[in-house]
């Protein structure tokens, strides 16, 4: 397959593929992306010629690591009322996530950099990480309540797990756009890197847990055997998002038809 929104490479000496993410028209992520994201990673999954260990997720977006969900197809098919064209986009999502959460069935360490604005799905998408890498300047958070929506595809799963379900909750429902710093006190961001030096800070991230690499994959499995995010919770919980999303009014269309133009012109400041 041919790549149009994303771009990708393998380093051999340290064992490590790339790809950077650039969704089109808008930085967020599109049924195109969803489909060449997924190809990809199951490439990752069923090739035997490189030994993989590490696997670095990024933009090609300057101030943008990823808006989140598609807004413009969502107002769409909310309108049309397409529970199932909802189903369908949700399950992308969540196959994508899911592949990269479980390390590609393969052991690979999934790590995560951000470097600008990660949004909704985006955050989310951050969130489904073994390491997440944010440079200062990197907002993260989930605005969908705005829209009278909540994220449907993770994002209480991964925030439950790290914080509790009191403060997930308070995450998800406050809206807030987080600073790096912030959610590297709260636990949420692994390695906060200076601006400018987050790709330094995956490579530094590499070295050090090749050392010991056996010590941290097993520390992996433990922690994923006691606090595990099935596949199966992902999916109902995206169903529930999906009758939430036909129950919006047409106020709050307009508020996502806002962000939309948002999202189009990439209009978000980074401080």
């Amino acid at each position: 397959m041919k790549y149009s929104q994303i771009r990708t490479h393998y380093e051999i000496d340290c064992k490590t593929a790339w790809c950077y993410m650039r969704g089109q028209p808008r930085p967020c992520f599109t049924p195109t992306l969803l489909r060449e994201g997924r190809h990809y990673f199951e490439k990752l999954s069923a090739q035997t010629k490189h030994d993989i260990r590490y696997m670095v997720l990024a933009s090609d977006v300057p101030g943008v690591y990823n808006l989140g969900g598609d807004l413009d197809l969502f107002r769409t098919l909310i309108t049309r009322k397409d529970e199932e064209g909802l189903y369908q986009y949700a399950k992308a999502c969540i196959d994508l996530l899911y592949l990269k959460m479980v390390g590609f069935k393969r052991d690979i360490t999934h790590i995560t950099l951000v470097q600008g604005a990660a949004l909704g799905g985006g955050f989310e998408c951050a969130l489904a990480s073994h390491v997440l890498i944010a440079e200062r300047r990197a907002r993260m958070g989930l605005p969908e309540i705005l829209f009278n929506l909540f994220p449907g595809m993770g994002a209480y799963s991964f925030l439950s797990r790290k914080l509790g379900p009191v403060q997930a909750q308070e995450v998800i429902l406050s809206g807030k756009i987080y600073s790096a710093e912030e959610l590297r006190a709260l636990g949420i961001v692994d390695l906060l890197a200076e601006d400018g030096q987050g790709v330094l800070a995956a490579y530094d991230y590499i070295k050090r847990e090749s050392k010991t690499r056996n010590g941290y994959l097993a520390m992996r499995k433990v922690r994923n055997y006691l606090n595990p995010v099935s596949y199966e919770e992902l999916i109902h919980v995206a169903k529930i998002w999906v009758e939430a999303a036909l129950r919006i009014k047409q106020r709050d269309l307009r508020m996502m038809e806002r962000l939309i133009s948002r999202q189009t012109h990439k209009s978000i400041k980074v401080a």
